[in-house]
């Protein structure tokens, strides 16, 4: 840590990250600027304590709460000197009783967060290393993996409180969890409402729900915590995907009441009505996969979503809306949330219900073979159960993955040796989260891996079954390669291209600009990029003459290669029922496999623009039956392509 920084105090901005914190007081420069990320790494491995003094003032409050909607990672909560917790994952909330340490006045709250690097690396000593794609301990911690660097973001390591914290006092009873698990009865809608409560008076409660003109009401008897109603809704205007209907979305209200009818609490979201079915029934050309709203097969027309910033409180609703326009623009009609990344903001979700775009998640594992041991294997099942939960009302989510790639790199990618029998993640993804899925929304289909043929009798990664992705094209092959595939369904696929040249101007102070000028070199992270993009000139467009033509040749190749694989996989329509192109964002300024474009009015809060390009991680060429794979290859970007015909999707 510089002397600057050491034991020095900086005013914080919760949520928040330390990385945003250090850049707002000038005490670091920006990382997204030249190669500013290599000075910047101490801070992933350095501790770090937030601390702030409150007012509470007491009152009849049974219960006061300490809600910490997410902490980032390695925590341990204080409140006046006395520890209340500690947590090891990002992608959980966490609820602590304070009431008995909280002081009528003045109140401290300290948050300790240990560093990343340490807890994961002691992970990894206990159990035993395992692969994975890039040289980061990542897949020993429940961290956004993409923090410690990918084939298309920087490794920025970040510690902080990302979401929300607050105190929440209440009595008698409050709503723990709501799912409503929404689905139809040929042309009625139903609605099953699983309520849980926490209580602290053993007295009968009252739940009370209402949607789209229907009620229900149900008694929790002393003693008791959890309940079922449910509501049946005549014929209700029902949710379609952009192209095939409107996004009718209606109001549920949940109300919790005490014995005098008093209300306790009270819960409510947006629902759409509409079925969701996965068909992958064998057949004279393998074994299909057809996502299938309302009983109506749907051409995927996808894109691969990545966290649009590295620090993610950074991304505003509206940024979120920017980047869905400029989706729905090319044609899209799914996003495909990769499991590298985090579970996305309810904002993300609301925007995708409201403008008709489905939502594949994936659960966070990607490239790497994850350990199962304690802790990470309670920690996985906590988490799993509280994001289920928490988007089951959300019409947009309408497919489960378990992981990304990691069942293709166990066959392929040379893991079984190193592995020497250790546990890697298939427990996971085969048992843990479709038991969970199955148990908590059975109305939502789960596929175990991205790719994944369906079985394990057939390679995970082969094109006539199930899932596929596609980059030997980009590692190895030409682009025209695209037509010799007749894939039933490609979840990746992509090539590269550099950001736009204003982008450049504003993240690079090289001069003059080069393809291997530093700044360029450094803002290009995948492996051997330079060289596969040249090739890709090679093979179809004149020689540049300076950056300017390289600049625009490359841009222009890429947008090629993705219109040719596009319209090839589309043209096989019937065998084919989907493409999902890597990828639509950046998180920071990059040459990848990104095709948006940022507009001017978007520019974030830091100096560099973040048009951003991604792929998946780009290790040496992992080793492939279907050539090689997301060790080194990787995405698109979605401008000026458009993914499929912009009318009726019925024909």
């Amino acid at each position: 840590m510089p002397g600057t920084i050491a034991g020095r105090a900086v005013p914080a901005t919760v949520p928040g990250c330390v990385h945003t914190d250090l850049l707002d007081a000038g005490l670091i420069p920006d990382p997204y600027l030249d190669d500013n990320e290599l000075a910047l790494a101490w801070i992933g491995r350095t501790d770090w304590s937030y601390q702030t003094t409150f007012v509470h003032r007491a009152g009849d409050a049974e219960r006061v709460d300490l809600v910490c909607a997410g902490l980032d990672t390695v925590a341990t909560i204080s409140v006046n000197g006395v520890e209340v917790g500690r947590t090891e994952n990002m992608h959980r909330g966490y609820r602590f009783d304070v009431r008995s340490l909280l002081r009528d006045g003045d109140n401290d709250l300290v948050v300790a967060f240990d560093s990343a690097y340490r807890y994961a690396e002691a992970q990894q000593e206990r159990l035993g290393d395992r692969p994975n794609a890039y040289p980061e301990p990542f897949h020993f911690v429940r961290k956004m993996a993409c923090n410690f660097g990918w084939d298309w973001g920087p490794t920025l390591v970040t510690a902080g409180i990302w979401q929300e914290i607050g105190l929440h006092a209440w009595s008698t009873a409050r709503l723990a969890t709501v799912r409503p698990l929404v689905t139809l009865a040929g042309r009625d809608g139903r609605v099953e409402l699983h309520v849980e409560v926490e209580r602290v008076a053993d007295v009968p409660l009252t739940v009370r729900a209402a949607a789209a003109g229907a009620t229900a009401e149900v008694v929790v008897p002393a003693g008791q915590r959890t309940a079922v109603l449910t509501l049946a809704v005549r014929e209700p205007a029902l949710w379609w995907p952009r192209g095939y209907g409107e996004q009718a979305r209606h109001p549920l209200e949940v109300t919790l009441h005490a014995p005098d009818g008093d209300t306790l609490d009270g819960w409510s979201r947006q629902i759409g009505f509409r079925s969701v079915r996965l068909d992958t029934t064998p057949d004279e050309h393998g074994t299909p996969f057809v996502l299938s709203v309302n009983d109506v097969p749907v051409f995927v027309r996808g894109v691969n979503w990545i966290p649009d910033d590295v620090f993610p409180t950074r991304i505003t609703r509206d940024r979120l809306a920017e980047r869905f326009d400029q989706a729905a623009e090319a044609n899209v009609n799914l996003l495909r949330v990769w499991g590298g990344g985090r579970y996305e903001s309810e904002d993300f979700y609301d925007l995708a219900d409201e403008r008709g775009l489905l939502v594949q998640q994936d659960f966070l594992f990607a490239c790497a073979a994850y350990p199962e041991e304690e802790p990470f294997g309670s920690e996985v099942a906590a988490e799993a159960a509280e994001q289920v939960t928490r988007l089951a009302p959300h019409p947009s989510l309408v497919l489960w993955t378990g992981n990304n790639e990691n069942i293709w790199g166990w066959h392929d990618w040379d893991w079984q040796e190193p592995l020497a029998g250790r546990t890697w993640g298939r427990g996971y993804y085969l048992d843990v989260l479709p038991r969970i899925v199955g148990e908590l929304d059975p109305t939502r289909p789960y596929w175990p891996g991205s790719p994944w043929s369906g079985t394990d009798t057939i390679h995970p990664n082969d094109p006539a079954h199930g899932t596929t992705h596609i980059w030997d094209v980009w590692n190895t092959d030409d682009y025209t390669k695209y037509r010799e595939y007749v894939p039933r369904f490609v979840a990746e696929f992509g090539y590269q291209g550099p950001p736009t040249y204003a982008t450049l101007r504003r993240a690079l102070s090289d001069e003059p600009l080069a393809p291997d000028s530093p700044g360029m070199a450094h803002h290009q992270k995948a492996a051997g990029g330079d060289a596969k993009l040249q090739r890709g000139l090679d093979a179809h467009l004149p020689t540049p003459a300076d950056f300017d033509d390289w600049h625009y040749l490359t841009q222009l190749n890429q947008a090629r290669a993705i219109q040719l694989g596009v319209e090839h996989f589309r043209s096989h329509r019937g065998v084919c029922a989907g493409t999902i192109v890597w990828q639509l964002n950046d998180c920071w300024p990059v040459t990848s496999w990104s095709r948006r474009r940022r507009r001017p009015t978007q520019t974030p809060v830091v100096r560099a623009a973040p048009r951003v390009r991604r792929s998946a991680p780009h290790r040496a060429a992992p080793r492939r039956r279907t050539g090689p794979g997301r060790g080194q290859r990787r995405r698109h970007r979605v401008a000026g392509v458009g993914l499929g015909d912009p009318g009726n999707p019925h024909r």
